[in-house]
């Protein structure tokens, strides 16, 4: 192993996507705001928790204090899904480095 204990912390930002594809009806509802609860406002928890929680679902991954972590959801109505990105903003010290 290498000694990485006097490198200084790095910034790192990493951004998740995807699309939730719904039949039209399910679309109007959460765009009109007429659904049972925020779906919208659930979803952007879920993903906060999920961006929180890395370390603890991804085997081997270290965990990283993240400073800011957002949600953010666009709503097409043409092609019916929710696009969803959550970019993460971090910075930390490097961990351990196996020095082949």
């Amino acid at each position: 192993m290498v000694d990485v204990a006097a490198k200084d912390e790095t910034h790192r930002v990493a951004i998740a996507g995807g699309s939730i594809f719904m039949q039209p009806a399910t679309l109007a509802l959460i765009a009109n705001g007429s659904a049972k609860e925020s779906v919208l406002g659930i979803a952007r928890i879920a993903a906060i928790q999920g961006a929180k929680r890395t370390s603890d679902l991804i085997p081997l991954c270290h965990p990283i204090a993240l400073r800011r972590v957002a949600a953010e959801f666009e709503l097409d109505a043409d092609k019916m899904p929710c696009i969803a990105s959550s970019p993460p903003n971090a910075a930390a010290a490097p961990a351990l480095r196996w020095k082949p």
